[in-house]
């Protein structure tokens, strides 16, 4: 049976390269070194091989705030089902750069059982994480999340107004929306 890229010269041998640098950057995550594992989350991300995914689930949480937030964007890029659990816990992260990058990967994801826990990060204190977690709604598109996005119309950060209003144009609704 060819292998991946078997037909095209020199196809295989930069398969085995992918192969060493995605167990390379398994161990890295694994590293006592902080750099190392951050970098290797945002590495993973990047290769977007689902063998990663159980990792870096592990990764988000890592004493570190930089290799969690990059552990969830990871997951986001990477787009499996799995880790929708684990990255519904990171909404509660203590970081809201964590609890940002969840909401992100969340929406790109897509999947419904996320709504109600995006739902209740519009409440964040944080406007960053408040503006993620419309934009997922909208990305997610259950019109549960109409109300709440409503709701968020009134919110004191525009970027978040904006979001909110864009999520609901992507949602839909039967009603007149007030202009932002």
């Amino acid at each position: 049976m060819a292998g991946k890229g078997a037909s095209i010269p020199g196809g295989e041998a930069a398969d085995h390269g992918n192969e060493e640098r995605l167990h390379r950057h398994l161990a890295m995550l694994e590293s006592g070194d902080l750099n190392q594992r951050w970098r290797a989350a945002d590495a993973l991300g990047e290769m977007g091989d689902r063998r990663a995914v159980q990792p870096l689930i592990r990764a988000l949480s890592d004493e570190f705030v930089d290799v969690r937030w990059k552990a969830a964007r990871a997951l986001g890029i990477i787009d499996e089902r799995e880790p929708v659990l684990p990255l519904i816990r990171s909404l509660e992260d203590e970081s809201s750069w964590v609890r940002e990058s969840a909401a992100w990967a969340l929406g790109t994801i897509g999947d419904p059982r996320a709504v109600e826990p995006l739902i209740g990060v519009l409440a964040d204190t944080k406007p960053r994480v408040r503006r993620e977690a419309a934009r997922a709604l909208g990305r997610i598109g259950i019109p549960r999340a109409r109300e709440p996005l409503v709701r968020l119309l009134g919110d004191p950060d525009r970027g978040v107004r904006l979001a909110a209003r864009a999520a609901l144009d992507d949602i839909g609704t039967e009603r007149e929306i007030p202009s932002v």
